[in-house]
């Protein structure tokens, strides 16, 4: 890939999120026309429901937009047994249309269970174990349907912390969805992680972050979704994420799969014009920088 082909956009720089009542939602024919106007050529999929759940029309309305689909964010709960059959169908049916639509991706998260993420309650070691196994399976999926399975630490999940993720890292072979802002507002550094893991890299999430606000989200004193309301995530190069630095180094790793570029954003009603204007920041940046 050159590097402007390496880039993606997401529905979530749009407000677009799977969590109920996270602000006002934008629909799909909206939020592929203004990627597409940004000079964006692919996309992430979205919440399950946001793009159309049959392939041919979903493949469809992305190329009217001239947009191609990288994959899509399926949070699973990998660490319950009692709930493994019910999960893997429905990795299955999501893994199956996105590899129809023409997708390379399945972005895995560890889902608590409940709605939200606002916290995670962390797991004993048998409940590693089940984790560990059920992801096993779900790569089992990736591979029949030819999608590349990376696991995103992500917070208010179960792969949430430092110490989460290095045992993650420990514990399977499974690929790494590096996500600059989850790293940080996770209590991480995503520079360090990066360097320590960049052969693990296979799949990247771009964001940038008011670090007051995540060490106030780290501590308890903020509650997450108020955070992202305050302005937790801002365009790349407007906050202490050193992503430079961050692209370096998988640079300097041979790194090249997506750069997908995420600013979680909380709407509370239409804004007329859309959020276009801080995800074009975040490409001017980022395309700067990759071409230096």
């Amino acid at each position: 890939m050159s590097p402007a082909s390496q880039v993606a956009g997401a529905p979530i720089s749009w407000g677009v999120c799977e969590v109920p009542g996270w602000g006002y939602q934008m629909d799909a024919e909206r939020v592929l026309d203004e990627a597409a106007g940004l000079g964006l050529t692919a996309i992430e999929a979205g919440p399950d429901g946001f793009l159309p759940g049959e392939p041919g029309v979903m493949a469809s309305l992305l190329s009217q937009h001239g947009l191609e689909l990288v994959g899509g964010f399926v949070p699973v709960v990998l660490h319950r047994q009692e709930a493994r059959d019910s999960e893997l169908a429905s990795v299955e049916r999501q893994a199956k249309l996105f590899a129809a639509a023409g997708a390379g991706v399945l972005v895995i998260a560890a889902a608590t269970g409940e709605e939200g993420y606002e916290e995670s309650a962390g797991l004993e070691d048998g409940e590693w174990e089940e984790l560990f196994a059920t992801l096993a399976m779900v790569e089992e999926i990736g591979t029949k349907h030819g999608l590349s399975v990376v696991l995103h630490p992500h917070y208010g999940t179960e792969i949430e912390s430092p110490d989460h993720v290095q045992r993650f890292l420990e514990g399977c072979d499974t690929a790494l969805c590096l996500d600059t802002g989850h790293s940080m507002v996770g209590g991480g550094d995503p520079v360090a992680l990066t360097e320590s893991a960049a052969t693990r890299i296979h799949h990247v999430h771009l964001k940038d972050v008011d670090q007051d606000l995540a060490e106030r989200v780290v501590s308890g004193a903020l509650p997450y979704e108020q955070a992202v309301r305050d302005g937790l995530y801002m365009p790349l190069g407007d906050g202490d994420v050193d992503v430079r630095r961050v692209l370096e180094v998988l640079d300097g790793a041979g790194y090249d799969g997506w750069y997908v570029l995420e600013q979680d954003i909380m709407l509370s009603a239409d804004p007329g014009y859309g959020p276009a204007a801080e995800v074009g920041r975040s490409l001017a940046y980022l395309k700067g920088v990759l071409e230096e």
